[in-house]
């Protein structure tokens, strides 16, 4: 089966190739090989004219991924295209630079020995996620037979506002997902729901530092000492993963007071994205555990692959160097100060464009964008006429991709607009949306009633 966009119209079978100076026009076909070769101009050119009606990502403001970097960054991501991550023999400086990134992480998130830091690249937050729950379920696994107990029902605690790559590792490895719902303005997991769910099945915690719903930072600090008193009382011993697939990037330097990490003794791993707010194009993620100890061997591999024995943790095997080597090149540019004023500017965009919405009359702010520099808003329960759906569909004709959605359950009645602000996304880009917003009022308050709803407006999903 072809996973296949939902919304995409049946297109001709054939494409016709239009005439380049002496070359003859033709018709090739679209889903099958041609017979032929092509001149190699052709070919990019017709990918080249077809692309052009993808989106412009400087204008996307419902994506978190990375969409500049500095020419250096594209010269040096260039030279590493043909460089495969997993031949750590034939490209053992490529290795290095991945463990030198593990080591600044593990460093920069208070692990107790950054030195012998233990943890590794991925394709993405989503991947390293999945092996951070898989730690979890193998190291709750083993201590319930050691205790002589069923370790047949494990189940994972976490807020309705997760990232779907949890709903997926759930899926594939058997784990019940225990979903802590909203409730009221509470939009994310809180410390006293997420005990309440708890038991002797549960596998571990997951903490967000930064809800891809409206950017708040869960409590994780108190979800830790509330799942100490839990174990004081019951002797019930459960670790906290943090999800910090934008936040870990942030916090360190813009919330450096704020206990999150491996500060925390229950936090036994976090995951990120190097291809958010660690300002990497898309490709590259990572994963650090506490210590050699949070991570069970037996979930690591000895390949010999190519002339050498090599470890490796991963769902993938082979996959570019490029991104890790990106990656170490924004640690090295930027260090500390670096990333503290790109982060700093972010939030400093998004903190005056969502004060400058509130202003506007129409709409209420769900956050400010002071946590994670992304902020949401929603349409006064008083304004009848015209939803957020409206809204964003009017901003599409300006060519913002303003994301409209719903809040899941027990807030389904929520609906809501983001602007998510990263790398690139100055105050005049800021400005320009802010302008556009006044321009497209006057039109929606005409309405007489609302036109788009979650249905029928432009696709967005979490």
């Amino acid at each position: 089966m072809v996973l296949k966009h939902p919304k995409v119209a049946s297109r001709p079978s054939t494409l016709s190739v239009d005439p380049l100076f002496t070359t003859e026009g033709a018709a090739i076909p679209r889903h099958r090989l041609q017979e032929s070769s092509m001149d190699p101009d052709v070919a990019y050119q017709i990918i080249h004219d077809e692309l052009m009606l993808d989106g412009n990502a400087r204008t996307n403001l419902a994506t978190f991924v990375s969409t500049w970097m500095e020419p250096q960054a594209d010269k040096l991501m260039a030279e590493c295209f043909d460089k495969n991550m997993i031949d750590k023999d034939e490209y053992p400086q490529t290795a290095e630079l991945e463990m030198r990134c593990v080591e600044i992480l593990a460093w920069l998130w208070n692990a107790p020995d950054s030195e012998q830091a233990t943890g590794c690249s991925t394709t993405g937050s989503s991947e390293a996620a999945m092996l951070g729950g898989l730690a979890l379920k193998r190291r709750w696994q083993r201590q319930r037979t050691a205790d002589g107990k069923p370790a047949d029902k494990p189940n994972l605690v976490m807020g309705i506002n997760v990232q779907v790559c949890w709903e997926k590792f759930a899926n594939y490895w058997d784990v019940e997902m225990r979903l802590v719902p909203m409730e009221g303005d509470r939009y994310h997991l809180s410390a006293e729901e997420a005990v309440k769910v708890c038991d002797e099945n549960t596998i571990g915690v997951v903490a967000i530092l930064g809800s891809t719903f409206d950017g708040s930072y869960e409590p994780v600090s108190e979800i830790c000492a509330a799942l100490d008193d839990f174990q004081a009382e019951t002797g019930i011993d459960i670790p906290v993963h943090v999800d910090g697939a934008s936040g870990a990037f942030i916090a360190p330097f813009l919330d450096r007071d704020l206990q999150w990490d491996f500060r925390l003794p229950r936090v036994s791993s976090i995951n990120t994205s190097g291809h958010k707010y660690g300002l990497v194009y898309p490709g590259v993620g990572w994963i650090v555990w506490r210590d050699a100890e949070a991570l069970p061997d037996d979930l690591v591999f000895w390949v010999n692959y190519l002339g050498d024995n090599m470890p490796t943790f991963a769902l993938n095997f082979s996959r570019p160097g490029a991104q890790v080597a990106a990656q170490y090149y924004n640690f090295l540019r930027l260090g500390m100060d670096g990333y503290t004023k790109v982060q700093g500017y972010a939030r400093e965009v998004a903190t005056r464009l969502s004060g400058q919405i509130a202003e506007l009359g129409p709409f209420e702010l769900i956050t400010r964008g002071d946590e994670l520099p992304v902020f949401a808003f929603t349409v006064k329960d008083t304004i009848d006429n015209f939803t957020v759906f409206d809204v964003s569909n009017a901003m599409r004709e300006r060519g913002w991709q303003l994301p409209a959605y719903t809040f899941p359950k027990n807030r389904e009645d929520l609906g809501a607009l983001r602007v998510v602000v990263r790398r690139g996304f100055s105050h005049d880009l800021a400005d320009m949306l802010l302008a556009d917003i006044k321009r497209q009022l006057p039109r929606l308050e005409k309405q007489r009633e609302p036109v788009h709803d979650s249905d029928s407006a432009a696709a967005f999903h979490h």
